[in-house]
């Protein structure tokens, strides 16, 4: 049964409950009974911060039925507890809990009465807490750079590193400090006779086309010794039919299964994702006593790292064949993680499988997902690279800090390891980085001394060296572990010629956008540009008056500390001011996507040495300027419709190198392709100035130049580089497949006409359609229905003279085609500049 209902909250030692939402957390327990106002909205984040520093408590009653009490064993499970929490069932402490990442249980049989029971959480203060233990230390930590400590009225004083929460709660360079506590997932209580599966691996032991070798290790808590008869079925049909002989407590069985002619589950684009459901049970006779199931892919992953002449490789092989990474890193969606719904999750990993995605780097600084998060990856071949939780720090290393982490490792590796989707496990984000890099070892070594540098890095060892690729060999062998993102190996920092790379010239360095084809790495797991959401999004958290980048509000919605200025530096170095705050949200949009496009052809371009390219972020934990490139209310920001066409299977990629104009072919197909590579010559009217076809034969997995020519050639009889384009087409089986377009100057140089853009919505009984066209180019046209939720199916795109673009249009809930008729607004580049 699960207990959701009749929940009510306080503030500890007030006398008045108020009613309460499980799951749920303290601020939108509170924002619901009206006590605050909403925290995203202008700056009442900032008054705020007194919630994390108070005790809170939870109550409900509720009444076990007859049969429960009856069971052998009754268990109350929590999901999840956020997270200092002690837990009494009828005024009796039953648990102590103290991490949030874990799950908890509890045998409350013996407490447990007929009729109505009372369960009480009484949530210690996360910051209080933390303040404890940081008094405690005869040292110092180095100050993790986005504990945001100021916000929250601590001054210098950063707790989050003593607290097994979530890392962002506290902020970061994109979210806000809201330090929850609550019960963040559910809570049920279970009973049960004689014994129970607990926990099911499906353990892969060898995978080929023709058979799959499994070994399935069941988990059986039993109540006392006694034989039963096990059963598996794979889609229904019987595979295992023993007897298993139980002992008391917890028993470990095994039992080898053999798959003939598996269906290979396959990442996105390559093939598909079958995937089998698994059950077992266990009987006394006629009698069932327990069952369990679960569902997996079969598929064999390799991290593949062999010494060559520059270095070492660093890439995933699937099922055999060598498979570049696209995709993104992902951040939890809401800073209040049980408002994100199951519907948000879809539209997430939907928008990453439709964008061409293959993998998702879920980052050490939120949370390990929920289950939801991976059965959708499974669903749609999306590949997760899974950091354990840590981040930009360097944590505690005492037993008790380590017997946490170990218990939450093991809880989440069990949990999550038949996911077909997790491709690797990472012990956590940037901190080998931080403490080679960032200067933090010799600060500390010089400061507080060499003793106190050496204890630091033992606790590093302790965890990441020691503990986690122990834990991942127990509990999930064959898996790869890495022990940081970045680095080079075990303990190595991070370089250009081996393993993982976060590569931020471009940004914090103010690097060219030019720099990411030349910075050439083996995988790129990190790297971005920010840009504002879209003026809708803006409408929810500002007031016209706070429209300008350098008002409060815009500031204290840009967490970044360069952000807005270093929009704006990219901005002006190639695009021209653009003219009033909407027009520099646009532009802002289109230097984050054209820039990254640089970065994401040029890695792929650069294969097969770099075999990875994941962009920082996919989405929002509020409504912010940052590097996502869907806003928090899950609106395609420029970017997400850059990266699917840059991310489709076979790109063309036409660039200026040195004084030659070469025009490269990639594919990621694991087949070879025929096709036509036309290019055509033009100015911005339409004019054509030189066509040429040249048939292609595109062979797998790889990137090639398939047409080099000098520039001046090309360029040398037009007389002006700012007025004309090459535009480039791939042609497949009779028709384009991909194109694109290189422009010869900065866009800020381009003698851009107005042009006259037509549209035609035809509503059909499937689909609403946009038909556009134009007489002159138009550069980066921008579709928007102003205070209307409406999604197209593309956007931002340049619009050659003659050509028409047919656009898919998904209008929001309640929003007629008669709506988007009269409100659609059609921009183009010249529009951000010319009144």
């Amino acid at each position: 049964m699960t207990i959701s209902e009749n929940w009510e909250f306080r503030q500890a030692g007030d006398t008045a409950w108020l009613p309460a939402t499980v799951p749920g957390t303290v601020h939108t327990d509170l924002l619901a009974n009206r006590k605050i106002d909403d925290p995203f909205f202008r700056l009442n984040e900032h008054d705020l911060q007194w919630i994390d520093k108070t005790d809170w408590e939870y109550r409900t009653t509720f009444t076990v039925p007859e049969q429960l009490l009856e069971k052998e064993r009754v268990e109350i499970c929590f999901g999840g507890l956020d997270t200092h929490a002690d837990v009494y069932l009828n005024d009796l402490l039953i648990l102590q809990a103290d991490n949030m990442f874990r799950q908890w249980e509890k045998d409350i049989k013996d407490h447990l009465q007929p009729g109505e029971n009372s369960l009480r959480i009484y949530f210690h203060s996360p910051v209080k807490t933390g303040l404890g233990k940081l008094k405690t230390l005869d040292y110092t930590f180095p100050d993790p750079p986005n504990d945001l400590s100021e916000i929250g009225g601590l001054g210098d004083q950063k707790v989050s590193i003593f607290t097994r929460k979530a890392p962002y709660h506290f902020g970061w360079d994109w979210g806000p400090r809201l330090v929850t506590s609550g019960i963040w997932k559910e809570v049920v209580v279970r009973g049960w006779d004689m014994a129970r599966i607990g926990n099911v691996f499906v353990q892969q032991v060898g995978i080929t086309e023709k058979k799959a070798d499994l070994k399935i290790r069941l988990e059986i808590e039993a109540t006392g010794s006694r034989i039963l008869e096990l059963e598996g079925m794979v889609n229904g049909e019987k595979k295992i039919h023993t007897t298993v002989s139980l002992e008391p407590g917890l028993n470990e069985i095994s039992e080898p299964l053999t798959i003939g002619d598996p269906e290979l589950w396959w990442p996105n684009g390559l093939g598909e994702q079958p995937l089998y459901d698994l059950k077992f049970t266990l009987r006394d006779g006629d009698e069932l006593i327990a069952e369990a199931e679960t569902r997996t892919g079969l598929r064999d992953i390799q991290v593949v790292r062999e010494k060559d002449q520059a270095g070492e490789s660093f890439f995933f092989q699937v099922n055999g064949h060598p498979v570049f990474m696209k995709g993104a890193n992902y951040i939890p969606q809401d800073v209040f993680l049980p408002r994100v719904t199951p519907e948000q999750y879809e539209h997430i990993i939907q928008s990453a499988a439709d964008a061409n995605m293959n993998m998702l780097r879920v980052w050490g600084g939120g949370i390990y997902e929920k289950d939801i998060f991976y059965e959708l990856c499974d669903e749609k071949g999306i590949l997760v690279w899974q950091d354990f939780m840590f981040a930009c720090a360097m944590y505690p290393g005492d037993e008790a800090f380590l017997v946490s982490v170990r218990k939450e490792a093991v809880d989440n590796v069990k949990r999550l390891r038949n996911h077909p989707c997790i491709a690797l496990w990472c012990g956590n984000n940037e901190n080998l980085s931080a403490w080679y890099n960032w200067g933090w070892k010799t600060r500390v070594t010089m400061e507080q001394g060499e003793e106190v540098a050496e204890a630091i890095w033992k606790a590093y060892e302790d965890k990441f060296h020691h503990l986690l690729p122990g834990v991942v060999n127990t509990y999930d062998p064959g898996r790869f572990y890495w022990s940081s993102s970045p680095s080079a190996g075990q303990g190595i920092p991070e370089n250009y010629v081996a393993g993982d790379v976060h590569y931020w010239g471009v940004w914090w360095g103010k690097e060219p956008f030019e720099t990411y084809r030349t910075r050439k790495c083996r995988f790129m797991s990190e790297y971005g540009f920010q840009s504002f959401p879209e003026l809708n999004t803006i409408r929810k958290y500002a007031e016209e008056g706070d429209w300008d980048i350098h008002s409060a509000v815009m500031k204290s919605h840009q967490r970044s500390s360069i952000g807005n200025e270093t929009i704006e530096y990219y901005m002006l170095q190639d695009y021209r001011q653009p003219k009033d705050f909407p027009m520099f949200l646009y532009v802002g949009q289109v230097v984050q996507a054209e820039g990254t496009r640089i970065a994401m052809e040029g890695h792929r371009t650069n294969m097969p040495y770099c075999m990875g390219s994941l962009y920082w972020q996919i989405d929002d934990c509020w409504p912010v300027a940052s590097w996502s490139t869907i806003d928090y209310y899950g609106n395609w920001k420029a970017q997400q419709y850059f990266a699917r066409k840059a991310f489709r299977d076979i790109i063309v990629s036409p660039l200026i190198e040195h004084d030659s104009l070469n025009v490269y072919i990639v594919s990621d197909r694991k087949e070879g392709t025929k096709a036509i590579l036309r290019t055509t010559l033009m100015d911005f009217e339409g004019s054509i100035l030189e066509e040429r076809s040249l048939q292609v034969t595109i062979a797998a997995r790889t990137s090639r130049v398939h047409l080099s020519e000098p520039v001046d050639r090309v360029t040398g009889n037009t007389g002006d580089a700012g007025r004309i384009l090459l535009h480039c087409e791939l042609e497949i089986d009779g028709g384009t497949y991909t194109d694109n377009i290189l422009y010869f100057t900065r866009v800020k140089d381009l003698e851009l006409p107005a042009p006259s853009v037509e549209w035609v919505l035809s509503d059909t009984e499937d689909a609403l359609k946009l038909n556009i066209r134009t007489d002159h180019l138009a550069k980066n046209i921008y579709l928007s229905v102003p205070g209307k939720s409406v999604f197209f199916g593309d956007n931002y795109f340049d619009l050659l003279p003659g050509k028409e673009a047919e656009i898919g249009v998904q209008p929001g809930e309640g929003i007629t085609a008669e709506d988007i008729r009269q409100g659609l607004q059609v921009v183009s580049l010249v529009d951000s500049y010319i009144d």
